[in-house]
C-alpha cells in the first residue's frame, strides 16, 4: 500500500458537541462540517485526561496518562517518551510540527524531525514543578470565564501564524511521505474573540445549558471542591454567561476558518484527522474549564478523512490513545502490542479510560465509559458517580446507589488499572517534583 501523507489538526478545549456536524443548532463550523461529510465522524470520542499536558502526552505516545507519568501540566517529558515522530520514522515518514503542542521542556521536537513554529513561550514550563493540589490554589481568579470580549488576542495571532507556516510547508513538502501536526490555541480561554467572528453570535439569543445554575450544595462533594478551587462556586450573571458562551462559539468559528484555509491546500489523497485535547464545560453544572468527567469536559470531536474511506458515522466509543495505532495503520506499520489503543480504521466499542491528577481534585479521579455507562471513581470510601448516558445525557441522575451496577463497573475499571495504587504513584511523583 502506498504511504499517504497525513495532516493531524489538534485544537485546544473544543467540546465534542459544539459543531454543526455534531448537531449544534448555533455554532458555525462549515469547514469542519465539510470534513465530517467527506470522512468519518466518531460520535463518542473521548480525551484520556481532561487537562492539556496529560492529554497531549498521552495522545503523542499512545499511552494512558498513568503509563507515562504525565500527571499534570508541569510534567517535562524525558527521553523515554516515544512520539508519533519516532513511530512513523520506521515507515520512512518525515514528521513536522506547526503551532501549539503544549509539551514542556527544552526538547521542542520530541521525536519529530522539524518544527515550523512553537508554542507561545508563556505556555512552556521548564521547571517540572507540579500544581499544588489544595482547595485554594487557583481561587485567586476566575478569568477563564470573566475575561471575555472582542480583540486581537495573542492566541488569535498564534493561530493565524500557525496556519501560514503550515500552508508554506504544504505548498512545497518535498518528496518524502510526511506527517504534519498542526496545533491551534483556539478555542481555549481567555474568551477574547476576533470582532468579525464575535459578530456572528448575539448573546441575547444564546441558550444556556439547563444546568448552568446548578446549586453547589446539591452536587457531589468532589465537584463542590473542584468548583471552589477554580472560583466556579461564585455565580456569574446570566448576561455574563451569555456573553462568555457567545465568545467561546466565536473562537470555535475562528478555529474552523483556519481549518478551512488548510483544507483548501490539502490534496484529496492526503489523510486529515481533526480532534481536540479535551472539552470545555462552558457553564454546564455551573462549571467553566474542564478538570472533571462531565460530558462537555471529556467528549471531544474526532474526524478522519483518508483515501479509500467511506463517509459515515461511528457510534463506538473511542479515545485519543487510538490515534497513534491509526497513524501506524495508515503508514503500513504492524500493530504495536505495547499500545492500549486500537486503529480507528477498524473501530471497536471498548471501554474508554480517562483520569485526572491535578489542581482542583485533592485525590485522583478516574472515569470509565463502557456502553451507555459512565463510572467516575474518586477513591476508597468516596461515593462514585454513575450515569446512563443514553437515558440521561445531561448527567442529572446519579445511579451510584445501585451497588450491583457499581461493583460491575468498578471491576471493569480495575481490569485496566488499580486506581488507588495509581493515585499514590501520582502523588509520590508530584511530591518528588515539588521538593
Amino acid at each position: 500500500m502506498e504511504r499517504p501523507n497525513i495532516v493531524v489538526v489538534l485544537s485546544d478545549e473544543h467540546t465534542g458537541s459544539a459543531a454543526g456536524w455534531a448537531g449544534h443548532p448555533r455554532v458555525l463550523t462549515p469547514n469542519l462540517d465539510r470534513l465530517a461529510g467527506t470522512g468519518t465522524a466518531y460520535e463518542h470520542a473521548y480525551t484520556n485526561s481532561p487537562m492539556c499536558v496529560p492529554s497531549r502526552l498521552s495522545l503523542l505516545t499512545g499511552q494512558y496518562v498513568h503509563q507515562i507519568g504525565a500527571w499534570d501540566n508541569g510534567v517535562v517529558p524525558g527521553p523515554e517518551f516515544r512520539s508519533w515522530g519516532h513511530h512513523l520514522r520506521e515507515a520512512g515518514y518525515r514528521s513536522v510540527i506547526a503551532g501549539r503542542t503544549h509539551f514542556n521542556g527544552p526538547d521542542r521536537t520530541l521525536g519529530f524531525d522539524a518544527r515550523l513554529t512553537d508554542d507561545l513561550e508563556f505556555w512552556i514550563d521548564h521547571s517540572g514543578r507540579p500544581p499544588r493540589r489544595t482547595q485554594e490554589w487557583r481561587r485567586q481568579s476566575n478569568s477563564h470565564v470573566s475575561e471575555h470580549g472582542t480583540g486581537d488576542h495573542v492566541h488569535t495571532q498564534h493561530d493565524v501564524a500557525t496556519t501560514d507556516a503550515a500552508l508554506e510547508f504544504l505548498r512545497d513538502p518535498g518528496s518524502e511521505p510526511y506527517l504534519l501536526y498542526v496545533g491551534y490555541m483556539h478555542p481555549h480561554f481567555p474568551l477574547v474573540a476576533p470582532p468579525e467572528f464575535r459578530a456572528l453570535y448575539d448573546p441575547a439569543t444564546v441558550e444556556l445549558p439547563p444546568t448552568w445554575q446548578e446549586e453547589l450544595t446539591a452536587q457531589h462533594p468532589v465537584i463542590q471542591t473542584l468548583r471552589r478551587g477554580f472560583r466556579n462556586d461564585e455565580p456569574i450573571t446570566e448576561d455574563e454567561a451569555r456573553e462568555a458562551t457567545a465568545c467561546y462559539w466565536a473562537l470555535i468559528s475562528h478555529l474552523d476558518h483556519q481549518v478551512g484555509r488548510l483544507l483548501a491546500e490539502i490534496p484529496d489523497d492526503t489523510v486529515v484527522l481533526y480532534t481536540s485535547d479535551h472539552g470545555e464545560l462552558a457553564g454546564h453544572h455551573g462549571i467553566w474549564q474542564k478538570q472533571c468527567f462531565y460530558e462537555p469536559a471529556v467528549h471531544i470531536p474526532l474526524l478522519l478523512r483518508h483515501p479509500g474511506g467511506r463517509p459515515g458515522r461511528v457510534a463506538d466509543a473511542v479515545s485519543l490513545v487510538d490515534v497513534l495505532p491509526t497513524l501506524r495503520d495508515l503508514a503500513g506499520l504492524p500493530v504495536d502490542p505495547a499500545l492500549p489503543g486500537h486503529t480507528l480504521l477498524d473501530p471497536r466499542d471498548r471501554p474508554v479510560l480517562s483520569e485526572y491528577h491535578a489542581q482542583g481534585m485533592v485525590d485522583g479521579g478516574f472515569m470509565l465509559r463502557s456502553g451507555p455507562w459512565k463510572y467516575c471513581y474518586y477513591g476508597a470510601g468516596v461515593q462514585p458517580q454513575v450515569f446512563n448516558l443514553d437515558d440521561d445525557p445531561y448527567e442529572l441522575n446519579d445511579l451510584s446507589g445501585d451497588e450491583e451496577l457499581v461493583r460491575d463497573l468498578d471491576a471493569r475499571l480495575r481490569s485496566i488499572l488499580d486506581p488507588d495504587v495509581t493515585d499514590q504513584e501520582a502523588k509520590a511523583d508530584q511530591r518528588r517534583r515539588a521538593s
